[in-house]
């Protein structure tokens, strides 16, 4: 059983930056894919940005390239967002995820993701 806490979401106005983190426990992150997904009010859930088990393959939604950026430290068991240039349509529940034990190639769908965190609200104000 993996267990995901998120942390540093918040309020920030448009044009600022937030970063956040996703501690895991267990001794398996270092081998195991990670991924950030946010839900906007109103709609569905929606990947965001995917990470390998050693940080050398990144992927990302358009929506977010190029100002998202995703990294781990598996010396601390944890995975960041970084996210810049934030704007009112990022504002959502962002939710970190980890695929099953052991699968350290990073996907794009929610169903490839066994663990989830409770997630954090990030809200962008104009």
């Amino acid at each position: 059983q993996v267990q995901l806490a998120e942390s540093g979401g918040g309020l920030v106005q448009a044009g600022g930056s937030l970063r956040l983190s996703c501690a895991a426990s267990g001794r398996t992150f270092s081998s195991t894919a990670m991924g950030w997904f946010r839900q906007a009010p109103g709609k569905e859930r929606e990947f965001v940005a995917a990470i390998n088990w050693d940080g050398s393959t990144t992927y990302y939604a358009d929506s977010v390239k190029g100002r998202f950026t995703i990294s781990r430290d598996n010396a601390k068991n944890t995975v960041y967002l970084q996210m810049n240039t934030l704007r009112p349509e990022d504002t959502a529940v962002y939710y970190c995820a980890s695929r099953s034990v052991y699968s350290g190639s990073a996907r794009y769908t929610e169903n490839d993701y066994r663990y989830w965190g409770q997630g954090t609200q990030v809200t962008v104000s104009s």
